[in-house]
């Protein structure tokens, strides 16, 4: 949301005109379609799971085959890169390697097709999501760039609630029909940004204030530039990014990468990777032993409609995390402010004693056996707080490096100060990714162990699924 009004260096109240406004709807609107379809598929693969292997399969192969593609596209590829980012270019190849991946699980039965599939949509998820946001860098000034970067963290917190409806919507035809289906998706990127996306050049003549959440005395744009708008020869292969002044052969070397990202390993890295190490061990490992009896009607009548069998505890424990996620990593882009770069480290260090509070309740428990009641209402706090927890850490350390100044050695290099920037929001993007593939592996361990705690204290629930 962007507020009608903004202090600049006086107190003025300066009023945003219509025009301006239409074009930060749009922008926000073209990274909320970004967010969403990028990890839509990303979802709908892991709802479809227990459909797509035999029964005998361990479920936590897809699991992996949807997330190590991912991981090696965001670590790979911003240290490989070389030079000016080709935006065209990497939305199509995204657009093509899901449509294709999403093709093969649908038209192949067996299971390493459909391994191989799911691999190629992960690998281009990974690399969407590391596209989207260099690609928020390139707009100035900084409450706009803000602006779209908080609409993409919004969207893909949205794509959670919409693949898990889309799949349980579709999963009745079959997963021939429906992941086939679903391969049309992608094509809404290009879509969306050849012909929704505002080109960053429409925000250099606006009234538009600089910065929005930061002091009212910093001016300008993030980076630098100029207020001429962008011929087709500046931009050269690249749409969508500011002009850049004269061409050069600019090119980032490994030592220059290596001395930016040094610095975003305490600041940015660390507090993703361990909030999302926890939060999915809680998903994978702890969540599936958080089992009750059924509820009766005559003491709680309403979780009796909610809950019919032990088999439904794990989806709304999987409902209520996704929608506390999409709720707060929507928090920068309905007005709230971010939080202070020294409290970013502080979701991760909640979401530790989360897991550990709901590992004492699965193990050993907070109420006795008959209070079920009271354990559930526990349980659904845990697990909301988990969900904010790990939102706000993604929209905010994204949000906080996508604000950043450049360096003030490059300042006077355009072109290099953008290749900067844009390096610096993709080299952090595998904290999250590695943090989850690290759960996977903790998390079956976690399962077993918490499932043996339940057994010795007469607890047979974890047995019976």
């Amino acid at each position: 949301m962007l507020p009608a009004t903004s202090n600049l260096e006086s107190t003025e109240r300066i009023e945003i005109p219509e025009d301006d406004r239409k074009l930060m709807r749009k922008l926000g609107a073209s990274f909320f379609l970004f967010g969403l379809i990028n990890n839509v598929l990303y979802v709908i693969i892991l709802s479809a799971a227990l459909d797509l292997v035999p029964s005998s399969t361990p479920k936590g192969i897809i699991a992996f085959c949807n997330i190590a593609p991912a991981l090696v596209a965001k670590v790979g590829w911003p240290y490989v890169l070389k030079g000016r980012i080709r935006y065209v270019k990497r939305i199509f190849g995204c657009c093509i390697l899901s449509s294709l991946g999403m093709l093969v699980v649908a038209l192949f039965d067996s299971l390493f097709a459909r391994l191989i599939g799911i691999g190629l949509a992960s690998f281009s998820s990974g690399l969407g999501e590391l596209t989207f946001l260099q690609l928020s860098t390139t707009y100035a000034p900084p409450s706009v760039a803000g602006h779209g970067l908080g609409y993409f963290a919004s969207g893909t917190g949205a794509a959670g609630l919409a693949g898990a409806f889309l799949w349980w919507e579709v999963r009745g035809l079959g997963v021939r029909v429906g992941v086939g289906l679903s391969s049309v998706l992608p094509f809404i990127i290009p879509a969306t940004y050849f012909f929704l996306l505002p080109s960053s050049s429409a925000f250099l003549y606006t009234s538009i204030p600089p910065s929005g959440y930061e002091s009212p005395n910093v001016q300008g744009s993030t980076l630098p530039y100029t207020p001429l708008a962008a011929t087709e020869e500046e931009l050269g292969e690249e749409e969508g990014s500011f002009r850049a002044g004269p061409r050069k052969n600019v090119s980032l070397t490994f030592n220059d990468k290596v001395r930016l990202v040094r610095p975003l390993l305490t600041r940015y890295m660390l507090p993703l990777f361990f909030v999302y190490l926890f939060e999915y061990t809680i998903n994978q490992g702890v969540a599936p032993t958080l089992l009750y009896p059924v509820p009766s009607p005559d003491r709680y009548w309403l979780l009796s409609k909610i809950i019919h069998t032990i088999r439904d505890y794990y989806p709304l424990w999987q409902l209520i995390y996704q929608t506390t996620v999409f709720l707060s990593r929507s928090s920068i882009s309905i007005g709230i402010p971010p939080l202070p770069p020294n409290l970013l480290p502080l979701p991760s260090v909640l979401q530790g004693f989360i897991l550990l509070l709901l590992a004492f309740e699965s193990s050993i428990g907070f109420y006795a056996d008959d209070a079920e009641g009271l354990s559930i209402i526990a349980v659904f706090a845990l697990i909301s707080l988990e969900g904010i927890c790990g939102g706000l850490a993604y929209v905010n350390a994204f949000y906080r490096i996508n604000q950043e100044h450049p360096d003030p050695s490059s300042a006077h290099n355009m072109e290099r100060a953008k290749q900067e920037k844009e390096f610096k929001i993709g080299s952090i993007g595998f904290a999250d990714s590695s943090g989850i593939l690290f759960a996977s592996l903790l998390a079956v361990p976690t399962e077993l162990a918490l499932c043996k705690a339940q057994t010795r204290r007469g607890k047979m629930l974890c047995k019976e699924l």
